[in-house]
């Protein structure tokens, strides 16, 4: 697994970078973290960075204040390069320049036309491998949309090296979700006014809430195991 690189975007340490960490990374306000944030809304063993299955994973450590994820909150999350992880008042983005630059690179390469990737010139390739590629791909999208896309949301691999039983609760879970959606999606009208527009009733309403309840209670299981429903 390669070194960690965090930066802190804001907080009261804006502007630092810690480079070449090794997991396991903790970081909190309590000396003893591998990396120590001077902000009283930060727990003092707030968070935890390890390397499980050649990825790294964040966890929150029972924070008081909770820890966001670009944007959303978490207990666990697979990182990736371009996150931004905020911990009270601070913001910390993960990853170095030139492995934030590759990110966009790969996301640029999968949605880029053959048209745009042939008129591209030698003199862009070579800037492109560069220490300063993370402006090139910043620059090479004057709209923001490639931007933006690093925090969108994609579809997760399914974990590997589950023991039999593992699968097969995977499985039931997942079935579970995919037949209610179905049920739901069965019971979905046009409305006549807008064919625009889709009508669901009341009661199928609460049925699509319960379901997103549901799943808001196995993820906080899965964060928090030991702790009681």
């Amino acid at each position: 697994m390669n070194a960690i690189t965090l930066r802190v975007l804001d907080g009261a340490d804006r502007g630092r970078v810690f480079q070449g960490l090794t997991p396991p990374v903790t970081i909190g306000r309590e000396e003893g973290n591998i990396i120590q944030l001077n902000d009283d809304r930060v727990s003092r063993y707030h968070v935890k960075i390890q390397s499980d299955n050649d990825q790294l994973v964040l966890t929150d450590l029972e924070s008081t204040n909770g820890t966001r994820v670009n944007g959303e909150d978490i207990h666990l999350r697979i990182l990736r390069f371009g996150d931004l992880i905020s911990l009270g008042r601070s913001v910390l983005i993960f990853g170095s320049r030139d492995e934030i630059a590759t990110r966009l690179a790969t996301i640029r390469g999968q949605n880029d036309s053959g048209s745009r990737k042939a008129d591209r010139s030698g003199s862009d390739v070579e800037l492109a491998s560069h220490a300063s590629s993370l402006d090139f791909e910043l620059n090479l999208d004057n709209d923001g949309e490639l931007q933006a896309k690093l925090h969108a949301l994609e579809p997760p691999n399914l974990p590997a090296r589950l023991s039999p039983g593992q699968a097969a609760q995977l499985s039931e879970l997942l079935e579970y979700v995919q037949i209610r959606l179905r049920k739901l999606i069965n019971t979905v009208s046009t409305d006549d006014r807008n064919s625009a527009n889709v009508e669901l009733t009341q009661a199928n309403w609460q049925n699509l809430l319960d379901l997103q309840s549901q799943l808001s209670t196995y993820l906080r299981q899965i964060g928090n195991p030991d702790q009681p429903e």
